[in-house]
C-alpha cells in the first residue's frame, strides 16, 4: 500500500473503532454477551490493525504540521493533546479490560470498562478528527 494512503487508512480504522464501540455498549446494554464479545473484540483488532499502520506512516513519514492558523490552532493543539495522551493510556487500559472478560472476571471487568470504554471511544472519534483536521481542513 502507498504510505500516502494510510492516513486515510488510520481514519477509516479510528472510526469502525468508534462505531464497533457503540455497537458492543448496546448489545451488554441487551444482554446480548456473545454480540457484546464479538464487537469489542472487533474493536480491538480494528485499533490494533491502526496502530501497526500508525506506526508505519509515522516511521516512513515523520510528523505532519498542522497548517492551520488562528483560532483553530489552539483547538487542534488541544484536542491532538488530549488525544495522544489518552491513546497512550488507553493500551493497557484496553489489554487490562479483555483480560479480565477472558478470564471471566466480570465485576472487575465491568468495574474497568466503565472507564475504558468513553476513553477508548473518545479517543477513536478524535482520532478521526485529528485527520480531518490535519488532512481536509481548509488552509
Amino acid at each position: 500500500m502507498d504510505v500516502a494512503a494510510l492516513p486515510h487508512l488510520n481514519a477509516a480504522l479510528n472510526g469502525a473503532s468508534a462505531l464497533l464501540l457503540v455497537l458492543g455498549f448496546l448489545a451488554i446494554r441487551a444482554k446480548q454477551v456473545a454480540v457484546h464479545r464479538v464487537f469489542m473484540l472487533g474493536a480491538l483488532g480494528v485499533s490494533t490493525a491502526f496502530l501497526a499502520s500508525y506506526l508505519t506512516y509515522h516511521a516512513q513519514v515523520g510528523s505532519v504540521r498542522f497548517a492551520g492558523g488562528g483560532w483553530i490552532r489552539p483547538v487542534y493543539f488541544t484536542i491532538l493533546i488530549s488525544h495522544t495522551v489518552l491513546a497512550v493510556a488507553i493500551v493497557p487500559l484496553a489489554a487490562r479490560t479483555v483480560f479480565l472478560a477472558a478470564r471471566q472476571r466480570f465485576d472487575a471487568h465491568r468495574a474497568i470498562a466503565r472507564w475504558t470504554l468513553p476513553l477508548w471511544f473518545y479517543v477513536s472519534v478524535t482520532g478521526v478528527v485529528v485527520y480531518w483536521m490535519l488532512y481536509h481542513l481548509p488552509q
